[in-house]
């Protein structure tokens, strides 16, 4: 049937047959269900019953209201500052694992390696790393005199930043691999017009390097941003959210509200809240990094 069509004509009916069903996976399983998860969010639903009462805005009004929800928020923030420290280290390895360093490949796998691991396995690992009596990390303190007891991920202080190291440790060779990537693409004969030119290392830098990775440096921060508000592995397999709620972060609030408390109405409230969060930080972001980039 088709071979008898007009060529262009089976030419629109192949483009639509491959566009048709990711098309409708991507509603089935991405679109209704965010839209499913807004109408969720003004009703007091229990996650079981039938009933699903409207009770419009009260739900946000408990987010915003509730310093218990909203103020969970304050916990990522140490997971935002780790992750510009990240940002920065990847591009310093970058640019020295692009040079003419001797195994440099080696040191290009040895940094993305912890990359591949799995997450709940490193949150593990380091479990013992930060233990308070046989961790190594406290060992190697003590052995050089700076005290062994330290309590890492029992001190509310600073039991983020603990857990924010961790993902320091794991995603900056993957964030590294992408500015390295970048930094191939740079033309080489600008940087000999450079030096030729009699431009330092630190002016190659800022003005070759820089302009031309800016839009990959815009796309970590990006990955950045959202990694910091949605994290949600590290504090759950280590401190469950410990100690005292100091390290429970909005992604594990949600999830207590839901499949603890049972108010499912409110979790998908806190969801849309999130979303609408991540929407806006994402948005000044950009607006600020477009005008300088301008």
């Amino acid at each position: 049937m088709l071979s008898r069509l007009p060529f262009g004509t089976q030419k629109k009916i192949i483009i639509i047959s491959f566009v048709a069903l990711p098309l409708l996976l991507l509603l089935t399983f991405s679109y209704y269900p965010a839209l499913e998860l807004i109408r969720l969010s003004f009703t007091n639903w229990d996650g079981m019953s039938q009933d699903k009462d409207w009770i419009g805005l009260q739900n946000y009004r408990e987010v915003f209201s509730n310093s218990e929800i909203f103020g969970v928020f304050k916990h990522n923030i140490a997971y935002f500052v780790v992750g510009i420290v990240q940002n920065i280290a990847a591009i310093y390895f970058a640019v020295i694992l692009n040079g003419k360093l001797k195994g440099k490949y080696f040191f290009r796998l040895l940094l993305f390696l912890p990359y591949i691991l799995n997450g709940v396995a490193v949150a593990y690992a380091f479990g013992y790393v930060f233990d308070t009596t046989n961790g190594s990390l406290n060992f190697l303190l003590g052995s050089v005199g700076l005290g062994s007891e330290t309590s890492w991920l029992g001190t509310e202080k600073f039991v983020n930043y603990t857990l924010a190291s961790i993902g320091f440790w794991r995603f900056m060779g993957f964030n590294m691999v992408i500015y390295l990537a970048a930094l191939q693409s740079i033309p080489g004969d600008l940087y000999e017009a450079a030096s030729i030119d009699g431009a330092s290392k630190w002016q190659q830098f800022r003005f070759i390097t820089v302009p031309n990775i800016y839009k990959i440096i815009e796309l970590n921060l990006f990955l950045t941003v959202t990694g910091a508000l949605e994290v949600f592995d590290l504090p759950f397999v280590l401190t469950l959210g410990g100690p005292a709620g100091s390290s429970e972060t909005f992604v594990m609030k949600i999830l207590e509200t839901a499949f603890q408390f049972n108010n499912y109405g409110l979790a998908s409230a806190m969801s849309v809240v999130l979303l609408i969060f991540v929407v806006i930080v994402l948005s000044i972001q950009r607006f600020f990094l477009s005008r300088k980039g301008d």
